[in-house]
């Protein structure tokens, strides 16, 4: 397989979790999110496809270089991208605890360990291709403003 076809490949499974982590959260955009209450610096709506879009693009690229490494650094490689493959699990089970569950807490939680799984993808892709974990640095920023969101609707919310 080339390169270009490992990045486009990768690329594509990204996207796919986020569609159907999406698929989760449509329902409840409609219905239990709008009776939320929510700080007063939660976007709108419109703002996280656009976002989430362009961070699965990242991801898919950043894995697809750190791939592209794999006949020179075999090991360190697979041990890269199987961390990936728990942060990008995690990414969507965040969805399915959030919107499909309607649970804040157990989402808030689930979000920690998110969190660190892509911080640890993040040091192993720089490891073995610096521009690959550059691409990570906006998911880190935006689950990290994710993590503080989601607490707070969660505090907000609590019965």
């Amino acid at each position: 397989m080339n390169k270009i076809t490992r990045i486009v490949l990768l690329v594509i499974i990204c996207l796919a979790v986020g569609y159907f982590s999406g698929a989760v959260t449509r329902e409840a955009i409609t219905d239990w999110y709008p009776t939320l209450i929510k700080p007063t610096f939660n976007p709108p709506n419109s703002i996280f496809f656009p976002v989430w879009t362009a961070l699965y693009i990242m991801m898919g690229i950043a894995a697809g270089l750190v791939w592209n490494k794999i006949e020179v650094q075999k090991e360190a490689v697979k041990k890269a991208l199987i961390f990936f493959a728990i942060q990008l699990g995690l990414n969507a089970l965040w969805s399915y605890l959030f919107f499909g569950l309607h649970n804040p807490m157990l989402a808030g939680l689930e979000i920690v360990v998110l969190w660190l799984m892509i911080y640890e993808t993040y040091i192993q892709f720089s490891k073995i291709n610096k521009i690959a974990g550059y691409l990570l640095v906006p998911y880190i920023a935006w689950v990290s403003f994710a993590a503080i969101l989601n607490a707070s609707i969660w505090w907000l919310n609590k019965v």
